[in-house]
Formats: structure tokens, C-alpha cells, sequence
């Protein structure tokens, strides 16, 4: 994998996805989390993790968190990865 540029840990509010219809709220909040990233880190390509996508998704796709705490990479190749902090 390319050599690591810039790393933050960033809380994302999912209030836009809970404005959406109830059946579009998890697809919404992974949408709303590759804006902030985006919006951010201005990067060319953007990977969720497994681990941050099951967590999205594990109470259904009418039921996402509210907001959510990421720790997002860079890299010098211009992709980034988004996934769970360790805590």
C-alpha cells in the first residue's frame, strides 16, 4: 500500500440520513460519511472498511447511529481508507 500522508479522527453527524425515508436512512449515512471524508481530505477514491460498514448496517437500514466517530487515512496516491477508531 502507498506511504501514508495524513490521518484524523473526525465525528461525522448523520442528521442528513435521518432525514431521509426510512427505507434510505443506512444507504443515506454512507453517503453522508464519503461527503465529510470528501469535503475534508479532498481525496481521489474513498474505502469503507468492513468493520465501519457492518456497524452502520447492523441495526437494519431504517435504524443508523446519529452520528459516528471515524479515523480517516490518506494516502500519497490521493485514495483514502475510513474506517473505526481503536478506543
Amino acid at each position: 500500500m502507498a506511504e501514508q500522508e495524513e490521518e484524523r479522527i473526525m465525528v461525522v453527524p448523520l442528521r442528513k440520513a435521518w432525514a431521509a425515508s426510512r427505507t434510505d436512512r443506512t444507504p443515506r449515512a454512507v453517503k453522508a460519511i464519503r461527503e465529510h471524508v470528501k469535503q475534508h481530505l479532498k481525496p481521489d477514491r474513498i474505502f469503507i472498511d468492513d468493520v465501519l460498514n457492518e456497524y452502520l448496517w447492523k441495526q437494519g437500514r431504517e435504524h443508523p447511529p446519529r452520528r459516528i466517530r471515524i479515523k480517516a487515512i490518506k494516502f500519497e496516491d490521493g485514495s483514502a481508507v475510513v474506517s473505526l477508531p481503536e478506543d
